[in-house]
Formats: C-alpha cells, structure tokens, sequence
C-alpha cells in the first residue's frame, strides 16, 4: 500500500514539474509589417502555437503603420479571446490598426520616443475613406477600450478629428500619443527598453523566452506568394492545359497544369486573399474556353468571356479586395497583380507558338507520350476479312438496327447499315468495307 501511495505521489509530482516548466514559458511574435491577411494568418499561427506550448504569458513586439481594418478586427478579437495574458511592446510605432491592436492587448508597453494612435481610415491614396468605414473604426476601438478598462472617448478621438476632449486633444487633431502622454492618460503601463525588462517589471523568474518564427510549411507558402513565381505558374497553368488539348490522353501536361494550380491556388487562400467566389469565377473562365474549344465552333462571346474571367480571377485571388471594392488596396498591388497574371499568359502564349513543337519531338515527350504510328505503308492494317466482300450480297442473319449479322455463302460476318432499320432475313449487299464490319445495305 505504502509502495503506491509513493508511486501516486511521485507521478504526480512530475505532472506537477512538468506543468510548471511549461507555464514558465514566454511567446513573443512579431507585428513588424503592414497589417493584412498575411499577418492575420501569422498572428492565428502563432496564438495556436502559445496554446500548444502551454505558455504563461503572450508578447507582441510591434512596430506597424498599420494596414487592412478587417484584418486587425480579426486580429484584436482574437487577442481579446484568448484565455492567457497578451501585452504589447511598442518599439516605435503602433499606428492605424497596430492602435487598434494594442488597445486590445492586457498591457502596453512602450519603448523611448515610441508612438501610438491615429487610427483614422484611409483609401490607398492616403484620403479619409468615407464615414461609414469611420464609425466603424470609432466603435470598434470605443468597444476595445472599454473591454480593457481605457478611456473609451480617447481611443474614439484616435479616429475622429472632430472629436476634441478637453486637456487632451483639440477639435481638428486625431490623437497619436507619445510614449510620456500614453502613461499619463492610461495608455501605456511604462517606458522599457526590451520584452526582458516587461519581465522583470511582472516579476517573472525561471522563464524561457519563445520567439515564434514562421515553420518551413508557411516559408514555402510565402515563396509562392512571390509574384515571380505567381506568374510561373500561371504559365504552367495555361500551357498544360493547351498541350493536353494538344496531345490527349498523354496526362503529363494536364498533371503539371493541376499541380500549378494547387501551388497558385492554395498559398492565396491559406492567407485569407483568395476568396471562395475569386476560384470560382477562375474555374469559370475555363469552362467556357473548354466550351468554345469543344463545343461552339469559332472563338465568340463564350471564348472571349471565358478569357477575361480566366485573368480576371487569377488577379483577383492576388488582391485584397471587398467583394471589387478596392478602396482600400494601394494601385500598386493592383498593377502588380495584373501584370503578373498578362505576364503569365504572354509566357504560355509563346511557349504555345514557340515551343509546341519542339516540346512534342523532345525526348522527354516521347518518354511519357505513345508517339508511334501504325502506318499502313509498314503492313498495318485494320481489315481482318480474309477476302474482299465488296459487291456480295446476302442475307441478314439477325436483325440489323443498324448493327448485327449478316450471312453471306456460308460465313457469317459483323455488319451495319447506313442507319436504316433491316429484319432479320432480308436480303442485302456489301457496299463498304471498313475495320472489323462491313457496311451494307437493303437490296429492294
């Protein structure tokens, strides 16, 4: 009895340890970039990472100008959700929407000559987007405030110019707190150098720092993001699809067209730029262009159609749109996207033109592809008739409709009509001769 009351013991002991090592751990991440899908991601990656490693305590590290609203409401919901502490080191600036996420952090921190605030909604050119998307910014970083037990009137004066609060800021001036005016009006905990000194100040002992870093998987997601190779794949996309028109039944292009697609597609989507309704309308542009190849004769509505929605899609996936409101997208992400999809398709267009051909005699193709022809000058043949019947008439043996048997001398041979209906018994003539079956028809 004694030997499991001390076994019990020391296991639980050392669930104990264990639960205590793992507490005294610190995740830090880095918010040092424009706020957008990219980061959202980022950001959710690095919260499952802290519930993983059971940490005691979340740092950001922030230096930001901000970025996409959308993405920092994600962002700040999901720090205002989460069970374990998150403070926030501002080394520099916290402008835009890192305001918004720091407001929604336990603490602020701030380092020397640091920044926080104006947090007023701008369109790509840099003018005021207009009042709607203002007062949602306003309620969002009121709401936030409140949830945190901040002035709710100054985070609203972030936004607003027109909102003036006696002693703080005057009418015509969004706030943007220094480090000392962050302190003094409760936006800020204290002046540090380093997330070690935040530590020290909480008392912290015995803990080990976790500087989340992006994992190989999201590094290579990011190398397909590079618009460079966007565009290659867009090439691979488009020529793969053209050859295996080409070449049917040959599977190498058609296969390396999806796998492009896959490596386009799902890096976009994983970050959040990619929506649903972009993929679909880029499948859709390839359905009619397979329909104007196969279907409808001539390039038309269909073929034209299906084009601009191909290129349409493809740059859409690459540009953090609302839905085609870009008022929030800088003119060079749209360009960028744009001519990364033309270059794409300028590139397959001259491989298609250019390389067809020496694609289909390279080595290589005749590995993968059956590229020999069963010519009837080397003896190949079809006709499997031990002699000609051309001319020779019969019966039919069983009923044509329009295939069946026909009876001719005493040999009984496959045959088929021109369509017509013949019964059984019928007299009949050859009048073709083709592969495995003759041709015949009624004798009136």
């Amino acid at each position: 009895m004694k030997q499991i009351i001390l076994v019990s013991f020391l296991l639980a002991h050392s669930v104990y340890l264990l639960a205590a090592n793992a507490s005294d751990t610190v995740l830090v991440m880095e918010i040092r970039d424009v706020v957008d899908p990219r980061m959202n991601r980022f950001v959710e990656l690095a919260l499952d990472e802290a519930t993983r490693v059971n940490a005691r305590l979340v740092i950001i590290d922030m230096d930001t100008p901000g970025g996409a609203l959308n993405d920092a409401d994600d962002i700040s919901t999901a720090i205002l959700e989460f069970p374990v502490p998150i403070y926030v080191f501002i080394n520099k600036d916290a402008a835009s929407a890192g305001a918004l996420i720091s407001i929604a952090c336990d603490s602020i921190y701030m380092t020397s000559g640091a920044r926080i605030g104006a947090a007023t909604v701008v369109t790509a050119d840099g003018t005021a987007a207009p009042d709607k998307y203002q007062s949602y910014m306003r309620s969002i970083m009121r709401s936030t405030a409140e949830a945190n037990g901040r002035d709710p009137r100054i985070a609203e004066a972030m936004v607003d110019e027109d909102l003036e609060i006696p002693g703080i800021t005057e009418e015509g001036k969004v706030i943007t707190f220094s480090t000392r005016e962050a302190i003094d009006h409760g936006y800020c905990e204290a002046e540090v150098d380093s997330i070690e000194e935040i530590l020290q100040r909480q008392n912290f002992s015995g803990y080990t720092i976790y500087r989340y870093q992006k994992d190989n998987v999201e590094k290579v997601i990011a190398f397909f993001l590079n618009p460079f190779i966007s565009g290659i794949l867009i090439l691979i996309i488009i020529g793969g699809i053209y050859f295996e028109l080409q070449t049917p039944g040959v599977g190498f292009p058609i296969l390396a067209s999806i796998v492009a697609a896959i490596l386009y597609l799902v890096p976009y989507y994983l970050n959040g730029l990619a929506e649903n309704w972009e993929i679909v309308l880029f499948l859709a542009g390839l359905v009619l262009i397979a329909l104007e190849v196969f279907v409808i004769p001539g390039f038309g509505l269909a073929g034209i159609s299906g084009l601009l929605l191909t290129i349409g899609g493809l740059s859409l996936i690459m540009i953090n749109n609302d839905v085609f409101d870009f008022s929030f997208v800088p003119a060079g992400e749209i360009m960028t996207a744009v001519l990364t999809t033309l270059v794409g398709l300028l590139g397959a267009v001259m491989l298609m033109f250019f390389g067809g051909v020496g694609f289909t005699e390279s080595k290589f193709f005749r590995r993968v592809a059956l590229v020999d022809v069963q010519d009837s000058k080397q003896g190949y043949t079809s006709k499997f008739q031990s002699r000609s019947y051309l001319g020779e008439t019969g019966t039919a043996f069983t009923v044509l409709r329009p295939s069946g048997k026909v009876l001719i001398g005493d040999e009984v041979l496959d045959a088929y009509t021109r369509g017509e209906f013949i019964p059984e018994g019928t007299q009949i003539q050859v009048i073709a001769e083709e592969g495995t079956s003759l041709k015949v028809k009624k004798v009136e």
